[in-house]
């Protein structure tokens, strides 16, 4: 039977990138695992992304390599997973490589399959065409576990069974709690405490990341406290500040790189990432508002404006990362020359920058400077006798000599797969920073992307999961809704809009109705109507991106606290008491879980507001200057509500309805009585 690499078909940018590979690539559709079973090949899983440094190195030693792919070829049915793509896929083989190996995963994944069950029987990860640094040759591999399968089946059969039977019991229903217990949220502050870096910021050693559930979850606890918590204020405003002025930031052209390599911020991985900086988005945004210190929404609209001018797709929907590598070499196009910089800077601004980047010490990365701010803005301020906004103006108009200099550079590739969930992240990031700062081009550009995903990704009120080249495809997975059901509650924060609050009903329903775990509360990753895989996840901790079941519980409270439907709020509180043994367990990695538990114990008002647009636009003004945390909607009097809203009538010319979880109050109908309102502690909190 003739098999050929099939990639060349695919819209997916790390597909088809080996589609020119001698591997005979397949993707993962039901043809090519019976294929597997007809052939009793074992299958070679390779599961990675277009950004992804490693896999790069891998594809160019192996997988381009003849001699490499004819073993391939020969011994195994080859199958190439975008994880962006199939993270359904990515979970139960990143799990199962935890299990067989003792150690933690990662990208790229090699995980070799029994044909007839897709159970894994060997897992790793990067593999090098030579023996090095204590790994084996990807081709002694290849013949090991060529070798292994052919003489050892009643020891595969064994461990497979085994592995089977592990993660069934990773996926067997915490024990549910009677009642939701507060202790937990308490217990993650400390632990969190205990895992900061007081010198660096951050909650690691390297490598760095930047958790951004983390960090939400510290500035909620200041605000959730009637009399603050500077602590946890200080630990979040501390590690923003040393990400925005080291290495993990693109000084001149914004936006957050994957992680840094060191502890101090300086050299990052420099993939940049859609849903990191969405996340990071609204993390600066959130402590611009709690603290209105200048850095933050410099910051925060750094990273809006990075992601309108560079990852935002003609139609409207944003893509998905840009590639650490540039011509083969990492980092490549953001590193410098010390001769480069002076003779593209003014001779009066070259000193200064010097100065404020390091560049009289020793280059930092592969001999050349990774711009990481070393004197800070008040120590230049001294030595050059120049006040703060002198010193930040001239920085910036260096940063954008170089930004406009960088175009002549080879550009790193962009994935432009259009995935639902990494762009809801996006439009819930633009929306708030664009509520916050009051910001019209942010806000748009969330409803242009959200109406994107209604036109291209809603088919008969279903999601689907990623989009390119006018092709959508891949039913949606848990995130993608639940992503989605946060992001539309954000939008209608910043404008009113029935078409989105009816959309915003319809993904609740879809949730409950595709994805809830109705005997034991909480979510599931993939819907009930799914493809048949060897584990069906249901997860409660964090990752790169919040929990799931996390954001189902947060957004489910506040659709039910809006529009007066006590089944979502009974769906969120089952998800959370299904979810409070692992949050009991480690709160730390659960610090989404904790959120929706702080959000359900001690819910927000919610706050409609009808009037005219002179008497909204007063009370945008009174509440942009309140530091009390509320859920707010603003509904011009024209606009006329239907269902449970109707009630919501524009009795007066203004008319603020507050209600805090199930107990409403009686209505305000000034200015007046608004501000008494917002200066009314024990009433807000």
């Amino acid at each position: 039977m003739s098999i050929k690499n099939t990639l060349h078909t695919e819209t997916s940018p790390y597909l088809l990138q080996h589609a020119s590979n001698p591997v005979h690539w397949q993707t993962w559709n039901q043809n090519t695992l019976q294929l597997a079973k007809e052939l009793n090949k074992p299958i070679l899983l390779s599961i990675g992304y277009s950004a992804c440094h490693w896999c790069h190195v891998m594809a160019h030693e192996s997988f381009e390599n003849k001699a490499t792919a004819d073993l391939m070829n020969e011994h195994f049915i080859n199958i190439k997973v975008d994880r962006e793509e199939r993270p359904d896929l990515d979970k139960i083989y990143q799990t199962s490589h935890s299990l067989l190996t003792g150690r933690p995963g990662g990208w790229p994944l090699t995980v070799f399959l029994s044909p007839n069950d897709q159970i894994p029987f060997f897992a790793g990860t990067y593999f090098p065409v030579d023996p090095q640094h204590g790994l084996p040759a990807f081709s002694d591999i290849l013949s090991t576990v060529e070798t292994i399968y052919k003489t050892r089946s009643d020891d595969i059969q064994k461990q497979n069974e085994s592995l089977i039977e592990m993660l069934q019991k990773l996926n067997m229903p915490a024990n549910k709690d009677d009642s939701l217990s507060t202790l937990s949220i308490d217990l993650a502050r400390k632990q969190i405490e205990s895992a900061y870096d007081q010198e660096n910021g951050g909650f690691s050693k390297a490598p760095k990341f930047p958790h951004p559930s983390v960090l939400e979850r510290l500035l909620n606890h200041h605000t959730l406290l009637q009399e603050g918590d500077e602590t946890a204020l200080n630990m979040a405003a501390f590690s923003l500040e040393k990400m925005a002025t080291g290495g993990f930031f693109d000084q001149p052209g914004g936006g957050f790189y994957r992680y840094s390599t060191d502890e101090k911020w300086m050299i990052p991985h420099f993939e940049k990432m859609l849903y990191d900086n969405a996340q990071l988005l609204h993390n600066y945004s959130q402590a611009y508002q709690i603290t209105k210190k200048p850095l933050f929404k410099e910051v925060a609209t750094k990273i809006a404006n990075w992601t309108i001018k560079e990852m935002l797709s003609p139609e409207g929907g944003f893509y998905s990362a840009i590639d650490a590598d540039t011509d083969g070499q990492e980092g490549k196009f953001y590193t410098w020359k010390k001769e480069e910089l002076q003779a593209l800077l003014p001779e009066k601004h070259f000193d200064i920058f010097a100065k404020h980047y390091g560049l009289n010490q020793e280059p930092n990365f592969e001999g050349q400077w990774h711009l990481h701010s070393s004197t800070s803005i008040h120590a230049l301020q001294d030595d050059y006798q120049l006040d703060e906004n002198e010193l930040k103006t001239l920085l910036d108009e260096c940063h954008s000599i170089l930004y406009e200099a960088r175009k002549n550079r080879t550009q790193p590739e962009i994935d432009k797969k259009i995935l639902t969930s990494w762009n809801a992240l996006m439009i819930r990031g633009l929306a708030y920073s664009g509520r916050i700062f009051d910001d019209e081009k942010f806000f748009e550009a969330a409803y242009k992307a959200a109406f994107f995903i209604k036109t291209n990704l809603w088919v008969n009120k279903r999601l689907l999961a990623t989009c390119k080249d006018n092709k959508a495809y891949l039913n949606a997975y848990l995130d993608d809704y639940a992503y989605l059901l946060q992001a539309l509650l954000e939008l209608l924060q910043c404008r009113w809009d029935n078409t989105i609050l009816e959309w915003t009903e319809e993904i609740a329903d879809t949730l409950l109705n595709y994805f809830e775990d109705k005997k034991n509360g909480g979510f599931f990753f993939t819907s009930h109507d799914h493809e048949y895989l060897i584990q069906r996840t249901k997860s409660y901790s964090d990752d790169a991106m919040p929990s799931g079941n996390a954001i189902c519980a947060q957004s489910l409270t506040a659709c039910g606290y809006l529009l007066g439907k006590p089944k979502y709020i009974s769906a969120a509180e089952n998800c959370l008491l299904s979810a409070m043994e692992p949050i009991n367990q480690n709160p730390l990695m659960n610090s989404g879980m904790i959120n929706a538990l702080a959000n359900f114990k001690y819910p927000s008002p919610v706050m409609i507001i009808r009037g005219n647009e002179n008497s909204l636009q007063k009370c945008k003004q009174a509440l942009s200057n309140s530091s009390t945390d509320q859920i707010t909607f603003f509904i011009d009097n024209n606009i006329e509500l239907t269902n449970n809203l109707s009630d919501k009538s524009p009795a007066t010319d203004l008319c603020i309805y507050i209600c805090q979880g199930m107990t409403c109050k009686e209505p305000l109908i000034s200015i007046e009585q608004l501000n008494d309102y917002l200066n009314s502690p024990n009433e807000t909190n």
